[in-house]
């Protein structure tokens, strides 16, 4: 006999309403959440790998920058992974199969870095093998989650990314205190050993992954098949060319093409203000406190607030407010008795969640944007575009700093970078008449490819809600 506790019920709808925004707690939710939450864990062994290649494989910072670019090859092609999820499914299923894998070749990398690795080519085959596993598993569930957020109404829209952004930084909040703390008690190897566990937990999960298998059509009605190559690559192509999807994807990477003085800022941290990598970690673990906080205000704000308010209002508010760097860089919060760590672990804090909140609607928009059928890919390619505009980011930042003379020693003129920096990110607001107004999926047209006419036209998605 079943009995009705009505405090329970209560406890479970707060649950439900205040800590998965109205999602029903199911075990697929939570396995899509854990592998998130996976993902930003990861970061435990960030600071064991950087002192693993300077301290024991004795590479140069060129080497360590070289070695650096070669690993992030997986994430410059994503579309890849999602292109082989959508249309080569294993055993009829898409999602779970490639979700089991990614975590096994994840806990491989990690094991093999632990124990085999003595060189510099040894290291980045296995590092990269570490960053495909990440790669493979984040285009997999950014595609759960693309289909199921084409379900959620307009006033609903962006909970599901807010819960697994949320997942994400939690996980980097963690990760944050205890990667320096386990580096002053064990060997990097050991951290290793400790981070082959996680990617573990995501091929554990992904049987929890609710997933009806496909059927196989006959080889003659391949061609047609919704899932085919051919197929797939006529809609990914229909999409990309309408202009409710290229247009807002190139608002996007303007936005995020503006350059940035990151990499001064952490010579100047280091060589001009001596921060040391303790408080340096303690900063990050400021961010990612912030990053959940910009999460909450969006979810709890603005989610329902048009794309193009946010982006307009966030891009102003984060241009006046990085001008307070100014403060520092001249040494003036000196002059006013503000002492330079109190001053730049507020100054990141604020910045941070300011850039969280203008961060959000990309994931929301890019969502909200994808056809059925190809979810993964389209997506990747969307995530690919703001990870390409990221890198253009820095480049241009690094050629005003060449221009403006600044060093690892010389930072006369950091503050004229610091204005520069500030008002680019300014520039794409004459362009902001190019993210749509209201739902964007309301602005597209059906997808019908032309040359179909099997009998399952009826299945061929169409991008209309």
């Amino acid at each position: 006999m079943l009995i009705d506790f009505p405090g329970l019920t209560k406890v479970k709808d707060s649950v439900k309403e205040k800590i998965f925004f109205g999602h029903e707690p199911s075990a697929e939710l939570i396995a899509i959440l854990t592998v998130y939450f996976v993902q930003g864990i990861l970061g435990l062994a960030r600071l064991a790998v950087s002192f693993f290649l300077k301290d024991e494989l004795l590479l140069s910072p060129a080497q360590v920058s070289a070695l650096l670019g070669i690993v992030a090859l997986p994430w410059i092609i994503k579309p890849v992974f999602g292109f082989i999820s959508d249309g080569l499914p294993i055993f009829g299923y898409r999602r779970r199969p490639y979700l089991i894998l990614s975590g096994l070749l994840g806990a491989i990398s990690w094991v093999c870095l632990a124990t085999i690795v003595h060189s510099s080519w040894a290291a980045t085959l296995a590092i990269a093998l570490g960053s495909l596993s990440v790669a493979v598993s984040d285009v997999i569930v950014d595609s759960l989650v693309v289909e199921r957020a084409r379900a959620e109404s307009q006033a609903a829209a962006g909970s599901l990314q807010s819960l697994c952004w949320g997942a994400s930084a939690l996980g980097g909040l963690l990760t944050a205190y205890f990667s320096g703390m386990l580096l002053e008690h064990f060997t990097t190897r050991t951290v290793f050993w400790i981070t082959a566990s996680f990617p573990l937990i995501v091929s554990a999960v992904a049987w929890l992954i609710a997933e009806t298998p496909i059927r196989k059509n006959t080889q003659e009605n391949h061609s047609n098949n919704p899932l085919s190559t051919k197929h797939q690559l006529k809609q990914l192509r229909q999409a990309v060319t309408q202009k409710a999807i290229w247009l807002p994807t190139a608002f996007v990477f303007v936005w995020l093409a503006t350059p940035t003085a990151d990499a001064a800022f952490f010579f100047f941290s280091t060589n001009e203000l001596h921060f040391q990598p303790e408080f340096l970690g303690r900063v990050r673990l400021v961010t990612s406190g912030a990053s959940l906080i910009g999460i909450w205000i969006f979810q709890r704000f603005l989610k329902g607030v048009s794309f193009r308010t946010i982006f307009a209002w966030s891009t102003v508010f984060s241009s006046v407010l990085g001008m307070t760097m100014l403060l520092l860089v001249t040494h003036t919060n000196r002059a006013l008795g503000i002492d330079d760590h109190w001053f730049s672990l507020g100054d990141s804090l604020i910045l941070t969640v300011m850039g969280q909140i203008a961060y959000m609607p990309v994931l929301v928009l890019a969502a909200r944007l994808c056809p059925p059928g190809v979810e993964a890919t389209l997506f990747a390619v969307l995530m690919s575009v703001s990870n390409l505009a990221n890198m253009v980011s820095y480049e241009f930042g690094a050629i005003i700093m060449h221009w403006l003379g600044i060093t690892e020693t010389n930072f006369e003129l950091l503050w004229l970078l610091v204005i520069i920096t500030n008002l680019s990110t300014l520039l794409p607001l004459p362009f902001i008449r190019w993210l749509p107004a209201n739902d964007p999926q309301a602005d597209l047209p059906s997808l019908q490819p032309a040359a179909v006419t099997n009998e399952e036209e009826p299945l061929l998605p169409n991008l209309v809600p």
